[in-house]
């Protein structure tokens, strides 16, 4: 089945839910709109005094199994905008819909009739409902009218629908493996991180377990960059008005950012984006043809005024920490250093086991050059090279006309997580602008003013926050040694051998292995059962056998019993394994 006749199948089920509402909460109830989006399909609801709940859901899931199979006929009509408002006098979000049609030019809309329920729908729709009947209602979500917060929240029903059973237990099969390696639970039984708000919705606090995980991560990231020759600065959170008016933020991206803070001395905003800054040390001195390229990295902080509604765990936050770096070249030096960016990427999706990624190359369009930075030459060459890189790099990747940004082609690299959910993990920019805006300029092997200087923004490992939940689902919780926030666990037999337990434990933290002892009362079976399902890399168990011998019983997560090994042996074996990064 094609995804245009799935879509259908979706829609037409998004109809029969809302038909099956107003049956059992009765015809006060107030519809919104209900699309199709990516995994299924929504509808939002006003009802009022009513609350539903998922206990309602068999309820309403009956309803829609007894209409479904009355075999009713989709029915479309085509009426005025005048027809259109006197059938829904009694809707406000229809009405409100269609007066936006009207202000749009729009003369006539469309509505879909099946049995005594109609709606106003673009459509298309199935034909009939007999197509109908493998669909499952999956949960419940509030949602301000039109995404603003200053309008109702309403209530949200998610469902799915497809078209055969087989389709339909396989998707919700996977949606509980999905719930499973929900980067939210994972995080909260590992103590990795949490929000709360009473420090505010979106702004996340990392717990020590899930600090070691940024931390290595970030330390991956530098010494990368290193062998990349990036230096490395540090810029502050926070910077005046003018900054952002130079830089296009203000008032472009103004809803984006924190409200300004007047001072004394001007006013001030939070920052939303790294770049302005990075820009200010390149121009900060001046800069020759020998100094380029220049790459600028900096793991900064950024604020985002996120509608509360739209947050989710780390996938979607107010502050976040982006792997960030800008690179200053010359147009002869393009090529190489987006060659040299992509490269680096797949090096790290090679460390972290990634797979099941392609690339989508955004680029601008001749017939729309409203749109775009007038700059014919540098897109047609750009866009050139880039594909050239691609091409030379014999990777997966489509082309997208017309999407690129309004200052230069982009290429998004786009990733199928474990649990099903499509998300662009990392992006390379390539900027035409900035040399404008900030008067970026080198002085060119002649000796002249240059000011043809491009920047290319990255971000491989995305921000902390977005790439940690990544990681957490992809892993399912169960980290690489080099990662984890405990990477050895040593259990002695009995309280006699606690001693030799923690000379253990000593040699091995001398070695920057992160180690814990579990010497609690309970039975040696259940804390070796407790390490497992910590999802502990190394179990080592010790006693009397041990403590003469100087060795350590391993248990390796993934292999089970090693038998007994030397103490130094163990070290030297999972040292490799970590600095490998395996």
């Amino acid at each position: 089945m094609n995804n245009q006749q799935l879509e259908k199948i979706r829609h037409s089920t998004s109809h029969i839910m809302a038909y099956a509402v107003r049956e059992i909460f009765g015809n006060d109830v107030k519809f919104a709109i209900g699309p199709v989006i990516d995994e299924g399909f929504y509808y939002d609801f006003d009802l009022g005094e009513i609350t539903i709940s998922t206990d309602d859901f068999k309820k309403i899931e009956n309803k829609m199994t007894e209409l479904i199979k009355q075999k009713l006929p989709f029915i479309r009509t085509e009426v005025s905008i005048e027809e259109a408002l006197k059938k829904t006098n009694d809707q406000p979000y229809k009405q409100e819909l269609i007066n936006d049609l009207s202000t749009k030019g729009e003369t006539t809309v469309s509505f879909y009739k099946v049995g005594e329920f109609e709606d106003l729908c673009r459509g298309p729709h199935i034909e009939s409902t007999k197509e109908l009947g493998n669909f499952k209602l999956l949960k419940l979500a509030g949602a301000y009218w039109r995404g603003d917060e200053k309008n109702k929240m309403l209530q949200r029903i998610y469902g799915t629908a497809f078209a055969t059973k087989d389709e339909l237990q396989k998707y919700l099969i996977a949606l509980k493996e999905a719930e499973q390696r929900d980067h939210r639970k994972i995080g909260k039984e590992q103590e990795l991180f949490f929000i709360d708000d009473t420090i505010g919705k979106g702004l996340v606090m990392w717990q020590p377990n899930g600090t070691i995980i940024r931390n290595e991560i970030e330390k991956l990231a530098i010494e990368m960059e290193d062998k990349g020759d990036y230096k490395r600065v540090v810029t502050p959170h926070l910077a005046k008005e003018e900054l952002y008016l130079t830089s296009g933020h203000l008032p472009y991206y103004k809803d984006g950012m924190y409200p300004a803070m007047v001072m004394d001395d001007g006013t001030y905003y939070l920052r939303a984006m790294n770049c302005p800054h990075h820009h200010m040390i390149y121009k900060h001195q001046m800069r020759s043809y020998r100094d380029l390229p220049l790459r600028i990295a900096e793991y900064g902080t950024v604020y985002r005024n996120e509608l509360s509604g739209t947050l989710a765990g780390l996938l979607r936050v107010r502050g976040l920490a982006m792997n960030d770096a800008h690179i200053y070249c010359r147009k002869d030096q393009i090529k190489d250093e987006f060659k040299a960016v992509l490269d680096l990427t797949l090096k790290y999706f090679e460390i972290f086991g990634l797979e099941n990624y392609y690339f989508r190359l955004s680029k601008w369009s001749k017939d729309h050059t409203d749109k775009y930075i007038n700059e014919p030459a540098n897109w047609e060459y750009s866009q050139n090279v880039i594909k050239e890189i691609l091409d030379e790099a014999k990777v997966d990747y489509v082309e997208a006309d017309d999407e690129a940004a309004f200052y230069g082609p982009k290429i998004d690299i786009q990733f199928k997580s474990i649990i099903g959910r499509e998300e662009t993990m990392a992006t390379i920019q390539l900027d035409f602008l900035a040399k404008e805006r900030f008067k970026l300029h080198y002085t060119d092997t002649d000796g002249k003013d240059n000011n043809e200087v491009f920047v290319i923004h990255r971000a491989p490992l995305s921000t902390h926050e977005r790439f940690t939940a990544f990681l957490i689902e992809y892993y399912g919780g169960i980290w690489p040694t080099w990662l984890s926030p405990v990477q050895v666990r040593v259990i002695p037999i009995s309280e006699k051998f606690i001693d030799y337990a923690k000379a253990v434990k000593s040699k091995i933290k001398d070695s920057k292995i992160r180690v814990d002892i579990d010497d609690s009362n309970e039975s040696l079976g259940k804390r070796v059962r407790n390490a497992e399902k910590s999802k502990i890399p190394y179990i080592l168990v010790v006693g009397e056998k041990e403590q003469t011998d100087q060795t350590v019983a391993v248990r390796k997560r993934t292999d089970g019993d090693q038998g007994s090994k030397k103490i130094e042996d163990f070290i030297l074996d999972i040292k490799t394994e970590i600095e490998n990064r395996k």
